[in-house]
């Protein structure tokens, strides 16, 4: 029995704004897929065939492959092609199943296109839900009783990815997984609903040969999960045990990692011995999310003093260790008004950054900020494709959604308008995430 896993396309700001690339100094950039599909792939019993096709690359409806089982795995802005794809493959006879966050938090929608949906983790039922396939008896639902355990689970199967790969699409750079869940409640975040609020880390081991396989390939690998590292004493521990060992097997084993993602707080809160680790682990650059704590909420949306201190000394750390700062600046909180747009260009300019990303605050299904729009009737649009940073879905709390769809467009022109001799560094800012 063939299992195709699709990783289905979704629009990025440059797709819904084709009139951003006469302004922005890079080629729009194409992440590699998240690794949701090559974990799950890996616990495919061995008697199964398996594949994979990357929809943003090899449009799945141009030239579907032949299979048994067809897998998809999608989050809020791939929703609708998902859905697209899926009736095409059952108008063929053939059964299809999804996982993944939308389909985690909006199951009977996905029911309405799917033969069967994955509540959760999809490592615990994926056995089963083979085997049902093979049988012909597959299940409209599978969800786990518990949490994965992640002691148990084989590393990732990325050599599915890394075959995809073609002269149109190589990426150097994958996310490295180290931990699942968040103790936080951040109002745009799904993930302690979808994994649990409590973290689980990976083994050592399971993290080390992830690594190891990609580095086989010439690849780095990115870290993005900023709770995960520095939340706790413990945590901390473990993640300054990992640059050591990036650090002690870069020569000899070419592990690299490429950039860290962490949030203003928790990155002022890091020992500052650990800059130098990941200085040395190959680290060139911090993505600062921002929109979702105190500091940078209070900094932009409301323009306090302290806060734009704060705000200024962690941009300043980065510069100091020699790890560029990239700030995603999130627009349309509750508390941003018409001012905001020109406080956050502001600060950008007073501390010298060389690169940016902005993005609307969007209330994705599942997160808080969705209930809230939901309880309140300020949801205006329901189109999935729609739900990537880059639209407004919602109705804002102190400006029009035109107003805030205006002021989007204005951040990207007026940051990058001023930095045009970055052109000259196109490639280094394929890693935008535009």
């Amino acid at each position: 029995m063939k299992i195709l896993f699709i990783y289905p396309a979704f629009e990025r700001h440059a797709q819904s704004h084709p009139e951003l690339l006469d302004c922005v100094p890079c080629n729009e950039y194409i992440g590699s897929p998240s690794l949701g599909i090559a974990a799950v792939a890996a616990c495919t019993p061995a008697e199964f065939e398996v594949a994979f096709v990357d929809d943003r690359i090899h449009p799945v409806l141009e030239d579907l492959e032949d299979a048994d089982l067809y897998a998809l795995s999608f989050f809020t802005p791939a929703a609708s092609r998902a859905f697209e794809i899926a009736d095409r493959i059952r108008s063929l006879g053939k059964p299809v199943v999804a996982g993944g966050i939308f389909p985690s938090m909006m199951p009977e929608e996905c029911q309405a296109h799917f033969d069967s949906v994955v509540i959760g983790e999809g490592e615990p039922v994926w056995e089963r839900l083979c085997r049902d396939a093979a049988a012909g008896d597959l299940q409209p639902v599978y969800q786990a009783e518990a949490p994965a355990d992640l002691a148990l689970l084989p590393e990732p199967r990325v050599d599915l990815y890394l075959n995809a790969e073609d002269q149109d699409f190589a990426p150097d750079d994958y996310p490295l997984q180290t931990s699942r869940g968040c103790p936080f409640t951040c109002d745009a975040c799904v993930l302690p609903e979808y994994l649990g609020r409590k973290i689980r880390h990976f083994p050592e081991e399971y993290i080390l040969g992830t690594l190891r396989r990609f580095a086989a390939a010439g690849k780095r690998c990115s870290l993005t999960e900023d709770t995960a590292l520095m939340f706790a004493s413990g945590a901390r521990r473990r993640f300054r045990k990992l640059l050591e060992t990036v650090v002690l097997k870069r020569e000899t084993e070419n592990i690299r990692l490429s950039y860290l993602g962490t949030s203003m707080p928790l990155l002022l809160n890091l020992d500052r011995d650990i800059f130098d680790l990941v200085h040395q682990a190959g680290v060139k650059r911090f993505y600062l999310v921002g929109g979702f704590d105190p500091i940078t909420r209070s900094a932009f949306g409301q323009g306090e003093p302290e806060s734009i201190e704060n705000a200024t000394t962690c941009v300043k750390i980065c510069q100091d260790f020699g790890i560029e700062p990239y700030l995603s600046f999130l627009i349309g909180n509750e508390d941003d008004d018409q001012g905001t747009f020109d406080r956050m260009l502001e600060f950008a300019n007073g501390v010298k950054l060389n690169i940016a990303e902005f993005a609307i605050a969007t209330p994705y299904p599942g997160t808080p900020m969705w209930r809230k729009m939901i309880a309140e009737e300020r949801i205006i649009d329901r189109s999935w494709k729609h739900y990537n940073d880059s639209n407004v879905v919602f109705r804002p709390a102190k400006m029009s959604a035109e107003r805030l769809q205006q002021g989007y467009l204005y951040l990207w022109r007026e940051f990058y308008g001023t930095r045009q001799h970055l052109r000259r560094a196109d490639r280094e800012l394929n890693t935008v995430q535009f």
